[in-house]
């Protein structure tokens, strides 16, 4: 079985071009580190009902450790199911791949047997590889299925990867997106330069996966020059950790993102939004202990709002660093707009049923 982008159902390609909130889809688990089918379902109707367009789900955030634990198939089925049941509008389904060539592929299966529209490939066994051995691997998973190419910071498992690869990656014609996470400013524009000297920015969809810039990376306007001419790019929306959490808000402030972008006008308020969730980022990511917090931290604010049952890991080493509850208490108590505590709380009853 393979997928061409152009077997994509039209809405999926729509709503990826205007441009969605992406939640990167946690792993709910019991105190014995079991899955949590309750919990886990949970979460995706909560993702829905808070107006996400799509899900990530087998990424960085579900913990890459369910390929071990003999996780993956049933988590990815657990989510198309609970989308499929619980809404009937279009979200765009996408499933972390990664490993080797052969690993990317048999994911790429399991994915397409579920339904899903697109793989969001990590390249992270390929440090050490070359250019080229790269690009071969890129181009046999996306003859498989929709690719959305990922820019991974180093500090998580992520290589650096030069403007010319991302050229070259952006000629790959199953190319859909690309998800640009590098927490660099100079890396983010090494991806957009690449993309733009492809000719691809029509193509192909710039997601943030900057968590420490998401804002200001939804508003920026990028102008290049590719010849003569003068290229305006620019992001259409995110697939984020950050978005794991706190969603209702995040679906509000890209809404005012593509009306500031649409009216050519920026609010001062909204750069000042910006420095607010790169502070709450902050703590959510445990920036302070070089990330070894990022996914405890996400687990421990849905365990407040009743959407987990505890912050385990598959990892047993994995919990919160010192002093991260204590920065989570303050970002929670000086930026209540950038949560949805209440919306939460209503619904909680009926996502847990």
């Amino acid at each position: 079985m393979s997928l061409h982008r152009e077997e994509l159902p039209k809405e999926v390609i729509t709503l990826l071009r205007r441009g969605v909130v992406i939640p990167a889809h946690p792993l709910a688990l019991t105190e014995h580190r079991n899955l949590d089918d309750r919990y886990q379902q949970a979460l995706s109707r909560y993702y829905i009902d808070a107006g996400a367009g799509g899900l990530a789900v087998g990424v960085h955030a579900t913990q890459f450790g369910i390929r071990d634990a003999g996780l993956y198939e049933p988590v990815l089925r657990m989510a198309s199911e609970t989308v499929a049941d619980w809404t009937d509008e279009t979200k765009i389904m996408i499933a972390g791949l990664v490993g080797s060539t052969k690993q990317a592929l048999a994911e790429a299966d399991v994915a397409l047997g579920l339904g899903y529209h697109a793989g969001l490939l990590s390249l992270a066994a390929y440090k050490g590889s070359n250019e080229d051995e790269i690009i071969a691997h890129c181009r046999a998973v996306a003859d498989r299925m929709p690719v959305i190419g990922f820019f991974l910071q180093p500090a998580v498992g992520g290589i650096l990867l030069s403007s010319n690869f991302w050229r070259r990656f952006a000629t790959i014609d199953n190319v859909i997106a690309i998800k640009v996470a590098p927490f660099n400013r100079y890396h983010t524009l090494d991806v957009i330069r690449g993309v733009v000297a492809a000719e691809a920015e029509n193509r192909i969809s710039l997601y943030t996966g900057n968590d420490d810039h998401i804002l200001l990376d939804l508003l920026t306007p990028y102008a290049l020059k590719r010849g003569d001419d003068e290229v305006l790019v620019g992001f259409k929306g995110g697939l984020l950790g950050h978005w794991s959490v706190w969603v209702k808000p995040a679906v509000n402030y890209l809404a005012h993102a593509h009306s500031a972008i649409a009216a050519g006008t920026i609010d001062m308020k909204l750069l000042q939004l910006d420095s607010q969730i790169t502070d709450a980022n902050g703590a959510l990511f445990d920036v302070a202990h070089n990330f070894a917090g990022c996914i405890s931290g996400c687990h421990e604010v849905l365990r407040r709002q009743g959407l987990m049952r505890g912050i385990w890991c598959l990892n047993p080493d994995e919990k919160l660093s010192p002093g991260q509850a204590a920065e989570l208490d303050r970002v929670i108590d000086h930026y209540p707009h950038l949560c949805d505590d209440d919306f939460v709380t209503q619904n909680l009853e009926l996502w847990l049923e």
